[in-house]
């Protein structure tokens, strides 16, 4: 064996040097990954919350915009109660399941994508492990929302279908997809992709500006370096307001050209559609129609949803640390025995 003896977790170069201890912490590809993995599950823990919680209102809200009726808060109550009554109490939550289909993956996709753009606009730019700058900070929320658009599309497709239509003609997810695809063609799947796209630049990228730019707002000036609960809550609410109002028009033309098989319409571009929405309904009350609702759920909506994943990130980045120190401290017992 020469001047060493190599044995379990403990080296000896020579017999009266310090040993060196292998704690096998993590390797810095095994941290990437655990960091990736745990931006994913935060945030569809995040999206799956916040969208349950505002389930009936975003129901409602859809009925609305794909549909010729004023919006008003008392017609809104009228709609969900008579829903209530004629459907039962759980049919406030019809197409959650697709809901949850789709924001799952999506919240998970763009939470995570978002961490990736800031470390890779971070290196780009020179803020390496510090907080970016103004533009770029919007470039990565913006990337980030298109990124998980483009994945799950067809899912939010099919979940405005299953919100606009009684239970009867379709029985749940895969039904939807068959029948669209019979009837109406594959491509009608991805029918008003294009203004989806076009509203998330604007959504993401303030929605992610606007939290992440109140948060350091606060750490600069409280010298916390992590805001309390609930002013998480109430900066993801800012930045739900200030994302959804910007971007709600293309939201609208979406929901239009999504549900125009059923609805008994034909859109077949965003500028026809919303020439159309102007001339019947006018420019106000046609593309912002519902937005007073959104301005309720919206922000109750992205306040959880942000507030949930940074709580889940650090839940499970402290976990993370209790099991390196346990590892740690199970390789300095096994080097105790070893020299008794």
């Amino acid at each position: 064996m020469g001047n060493g003896v190599r044995e379990g977790q403990v080296d000896f170069k020579r017999q009266d040097v310090e040993p060196i201890i292998s704690t096998h912490l993590p390797s810095e590809g095994t941290q990437e990954k655990k960091k990736v993995l745990n931006s994913l599950m935060s945030g569809a823990l995040a999206g799956a919350v916040a969208k349950t919680a505002v389930a009936p209102l975003d129901r409602t809200k859809i009925m609305f915009q794909v549909s010729s009726k004023r919006f008003s808060a008392k017609e809104a109550y009228r709609l969900i109660y008579r829903t209530y009554l004629n459907e039962g109490f759980w049919s406030l939550w019809r197409g959650n399941s697709a809901t949850m289909v789709r924001v799952i993956p999506y919240a998970a996709i763009q939470f995570c994508a978002h961490e990736e753009y800031k470390q890779l606009l971070g290196s780009y730019y020179g803020f390496q492990g510090k907080a970016l700058t103004p533009f770029p900070r919007f470039i990565a929320g913006s990337l980030a929302g298109t990124t998980a658009a483009m994945l799950t599309y067809p899912l939010d497709m099919v979940r405005a279908r299953m919100a606009v239509t009684p239970k009867e003609m379709y029985s749940n997810i895969v039904h939807v997809f068959i029948r669209i695809s019979r009837e109406e063609g594959l491509k009608t799947l991805y029918r008003g992709f294009t203004p989806t796209i076009l509203g998330v630049i604007p959504y993401a990228g303030l929605s992610f500006f606007t939290y992440e730019t109140l948060k350091k707002l606060h750490a600069d000036h409280s010298g916390k370096s992590q805001p309390s609960p609930p002013e998480r809550l109430l900066f993801g609410a800012c930045a739900g307001l200030i994302g959804q109002s910007a971007s709600y028009p293309l939201d609208v033309v979406r929901r239009r050209m999504q549900t125009a098989g059923v609805m008994g319409h034909t859109y077949s571009s965003i500028l026809l559609t919303m020439q159309e929405i102007i001339r019947e309904e006018g420019l106000i009350r046609g593309l912002y129609k519902g937005l007073s609702m959104n301005w309720v759920k919206g922000p109750i909506a992205v306040g959880i949803s942000f507030t949930t994943f940074d709580l889940m990130q650090i839940l499970l980045r402290k976990l993370q640390h209790s099991t390196n120190i346990e590892r740690l401290s199970e390789g300095v017992s096994c080097y105790t025995l070893l020299v008794r």
